[in-house]
């Protein structure tokens, strides 16, 4: 049976700043009760990824982001058919137009949590600024997660539309 929720984090765990996605996983792992919630992780989105999204009540992408003004963000997504949507990997706006034109369904609730990020040098380990921005986006969702789904959405739907 697919959980209701999908958190779904990517990036490369051996480039520096990258490694916040998995690494907020972790952190989820150990401090949720994940009996309605499923991780997930790659090293980024492909179009077969678009299946993940069925039978989901909401789904969160984590990302780094050198493109973050705070240190974090949490911002809706809707489906777009941007400059990824022909190449290799896809931005999560792009992965939920496949699943739309895949599933003939609509989305469920879709959001980025993108963490400030600013080194991506391979065999690094993660900047000290983009670990402190790490832990308060962990402490973020933790607190989100650990809401009933209605009320994740209903608020989430009250700050879109302030």
């Amino acid at each position: 049976m697919t959980k209701p929720i999908l958190v779904f984090g990517y990036g490369n765990p051996s480039r520096g700043d990258d490694a916040v996605s998995p690494l907020a996983l972790d952190y989820l792992s150990d401090h949720l009760n994940l009996s309605n919630i499923e991780l997930l992780s790659d090293f980024q989105l492909q179009i077969e990824h678009a299946l993940d999204l069925q039978d989901r009540e909401l789904v969160v992408f984590v990302d780094a982001s050198v493109d973050c003004p705070d240190s974090f963000a949490f911002t809706p997504l809707t489906p777009a058919q941007d400059h990824s949507y022909t190449s290799h990997a896809l931005s999560p706006a792009a992965l939920l137009s496949v699943y739309q034109a895949v599933s003939k369904q609509p989305i469920p609730p879709c959001f980025l949590l993108s963490i400030q990020a600013e080194a991506f040098e391979l065999g690094t380990g993660l900047s000290e600024r983009c670990a402190a921005n790490l832990q308060q986006a962990c402490r973020f969702l933790e607190k989100l997660l650990t809401q009933p789904l209605s009320a994740i959405v209903e608020r989430q739907s009250e700050n879109i539309n302030r």
